[in-house]
């Protein structure tokens, strides 16, 4: 598997945010969700950018962006998301967001008032109650969590990331997403981000959807376990004129499991006058 690097970085109030730009034509955006990275996308960065100038970074506290302790919530996601925006000079862009990426772009786009094409959502959180019972643990034991033993946080990470997915993840792809809550303040930056997850921040805009008048696509892991394909169908119901499209065999990490279907769902999607 070759190296995966973020070359260009953005400065965002002193802490600095990864970010990559790969192909040529009109821009299409990626925002990543939790506990993963822009890495996570890498098939739908490699077949989008034959078409699209694709846009992607680390979340504020994930991958290669900056992990020192601060604010890493879905409070300040959007804003960091609104000044890449800003600093890319993209006014109107097309933008994708999964997990965490979908209620980034839905509060960027109903506080901050960002403009987009189109959205596609792919098993999004946006809909209040969310948060499993191993987030509401680490919520309560934050410092516990961040100091116990290198490797029962590597085992604990290996199992968390592999409940997200339908079937097995193949070791070396595993390895990968675990790496990125290792390395340096890895560790302590993964329960920081679970510590700080809060359904506020979607209940704060939650009752927007209905505001929302760009085309949107929604995309759902039919087997996703960590949020019921449900979800998707109430979240179509809130958005005027959202279409829904589940992805069969494949749970929450639709994006490692089956990119291929999601590809052709987005292709078609953003290709529709």
């Amino acid at each position: 598997m070759s190296e995966w690097s973020l070359p260009e970085s953005f400065d965002f109030q002193g802490r600095r945010v990864r970010y990559g730009i790969r192909g040529e034509g009109p821009p299409l955006v990626l925002v990543h969700g939790t506990p993963w990275s822009s890495f996570n996308f890498r098939h739908l960065i490699a077949a989008l950018a034959e078409d699209f100038r694709v846009y992607y970074y680390d979340l504020l506290g994930y991958g290669q962006s900056d992990q020192s302790p601060g604010d890493v919530s879905l409070g300040i996601q959007n804003q960091v998301l609104a000044g890449l925006l800003d600093f890319w000079k993209l006014e109107t862009p097309a933008i994708i967001g999964h997990d965490f990426g979908g209620a980034t772009l839905l509060r960027a786009h109903l506080l901050d008032g960002c403009d987009f094409k189109k959205i596609v959502l792919i098993d999004p959180v946006a809909i209040s109650p969310w948060g499993s019972p191993f987030f509401r643990h680490v919520q309560q034991h934050e410092a516990a969590f961040a100091g116990v033993p290198h490797y029962i946080h590597e085992a604990i990470v290996r199992a968390y990331i592999q409940t997200a997915a339908f079937k097995p993840i193949a070791d070396e792809v595993l390895s990968r997403m675990v790496s990125f809550w290792q390395d340096g303040g890895g560790q302590a930056a993964f329960y920081r981000q679970i510590a700080q997850a809060d359904s506020a921040y979607t209940d704060e805009v939650q009752p927007l959807y209905g505001n929302i008048s760009r085309p949107v696509l929604i995309l759902w892991g039919r087997e996703d376990r960590w949020i019921p394909a449900e979800q998707g169908e109430a979240l179509k119901s809130m958005i005027p004129g959202a279409a829904l499209q589940t992805i069969a065999e494949a749970g929450h990490l639709v994006i490692e499991e089956n990119p291929g279907a999601l590809v052709a769902a987005i292709r078609g999607f953003l290709a529709h006058p």
